[in-house]
């Protein structure tokens, strides 16, 4: 017998996830989109990566590339739009902002998705309350919401799964105490499972074992062999056992990354530079917003790996810091080292970027006897451009390695405005005569 150690406590959780959340951002700001289909595009406008549920219903796959869907997008008229993704990070934060009116503790899960510890409402009615959290952030932000309560978070998710998809529940579902909770879980596929991936599903379905239902009842000694310590603690959810609390404060983030693949092939050394030095500067802007210092810093560029007739490379250099740092300037001086090392002339680069490692608090940085850069003036400079382009519109200061008519950006050809972040693109209203 295996022994999974659960928190006993009489927990109650509602996942609250947006409904088509790239696609409602664009609705929001454009009416005339509501009922019709609608798609967004992921980065040099190459995938389908958020669909309404218009195109769904079309069949168009999540992840497709747009090419091989343009005969259905011309035939239904879909509209298409470029990723905005500093439109959807403003909508999030006041999605999450208005759902933080309803409990202090909640738990951040994604973009789109948010855990709400709603224990202290076990008395009241649920259903009723998960309307007025859908009503609420629905006339507030404009997101359609969807909520799913249940005793454990995995049974959270699968109520919301439920919710989104039944018009009975009309986007609101309760399985707390529920008598309808054994028929939710038969009809759930074991792959929906929160914390069920494609090869457990594809192991567990072998196993005669096709929802959640079945995985629920599954044996203990089974479940520890075929999916580990991590897949017995998803059935000891499913059976009401609380072994996922509310994470309200996330973990210290261990790696920080910024990477990207062009709008057109690099060749040169001089625009591989500029890339570079431009992910740098983002991945330390977010360094400093968490209070985070990085001790090893990696740059890597790449080929196009599908181009048959082009020679394949990938290469990647790390170094590590004599002292861990967030300072833009110095980081960009170690990764431009790194891009000129890495650099193969007659390569046409699809892809690069930047890891930085070995992370810790900016207070608690291990200074070197050695070391000669004044480091409290260059804070001090930091937090300077940081306050200017966070009041002024973005990248009002950078520095010149980014270059400045950067060729190579990832293209975004039907990118909406950014109406909540750049006063020269907000909404216009126009008065109607008659």
């Amino acid at each position: 017998m295996y022994y999974i150690r659960c928190e006993i406590m009489a927990a109650l959780f509602a996942l609250i996830d947006c409904n088509n959340f790239y696609v409602s951002c664009e609705r929001v700001f454009n009416p005339r989109l509501e009922g019709r289909p609608v798609i967004v595009l992921s980065n040099n406008d190459g995938c389908v990566v958020a669909r309404s549920n218009e195109v769904k219903a079309l069949g168009i796959k999540m992840g497709v590339p747009v090419f091989q869907v343009q005969n259905l997008i011309k035939a239904h008229q879909i509209e298409v739009y470029s990723s905005n993704y500093t439109l959807y990070a403003d909508m999030s934060r006041r999605v999450m902002e208005t759902l933080a009116q309803f409990t202090p503790n909640i738990e951040i899960y994604s973009i789109d998705e948010a855990f709400l510890d709603v224990s202290g409402f076990r008395y009241m009615n649920l259903t009723e309350y998960g309307r007025t959290i859908r009503e609420r952030v629905k006339q507030w932000t404009g997101i359609p919401v969807s909520v799913g309560i249940g005793s454990t978070k995995t049974l959270a998710k699968l109520a919301n799964h439920i919710a989104k998809k039944s018009v009975k529940a009309h986007g609101v579902l309760d399985l707390t105490d529920s008598p309808y909770l054994n028929k939710a879980l038969a009809q759930t596929p074991v792959g929906e499972v929160w914390g069920v991936g494609p090869a457990f599903a594809s192991r567990l379905a072998k196993a005669g074992i096709a929802n959640a239902l079945q995985l629920r009842c599954a044996g203990d000694n089974w479940i520890k062999k075929s999916m580990g310590v991590t897949g017995l603690r998803t059935v000891c959810e499913l059976r009401g056992q609380v072994c996922y609390s509310l994470e309200d404060a996330p973990p210290p983030q261990k790696t920080c990354a910024c990477s990207r693949s062009f709008g057109r092939p690099v060749e040169s050394l001089d625009d591989l530079r500029e890339a570079i030095a431009d992910y740098t500067t983002d991945a330390a802007r977010r360094l400093r917003e968490q209070h985070l210092a990085a001790g090893v810093i990696t740059v890597f560029a790449m080929t196009n790996i599908f181009k048959e007739n082009e020679p394949h490379y990938c290469n990647y250099r790390a170094t590590e810091l004599g002292v861990a740092t967030n300072d833009t300037a110095e980081l960009i001086n170690n990764a431009l080292r790194s891009a000129e090392l890495i650099y193969r002339p007659g390569c046409r680069f699809k892809k690069a970027g930047v890891i930085l490692d070995a992370l810790v608090s900016e207070e608690r940085v291990q200074e070197s006897l050695f070391d000669n850069v004044d480091r409290r003036r260059r804070r001090r400079l930091m937090q300077t451009i940081d306050k200017i382009n966070t009041v002024m519109p973005a990248d009002t200061l950078h520095y010149a390695a980014s270059g400045l008519r950067q060729p190579w950006q990832t293209r975004f050809q039907r990118r909406s405005s950014r109406y909540t972040t750049n006063w020269n693109e907000l909404p216009i209203v126009k008065a109607c005569r008659g």
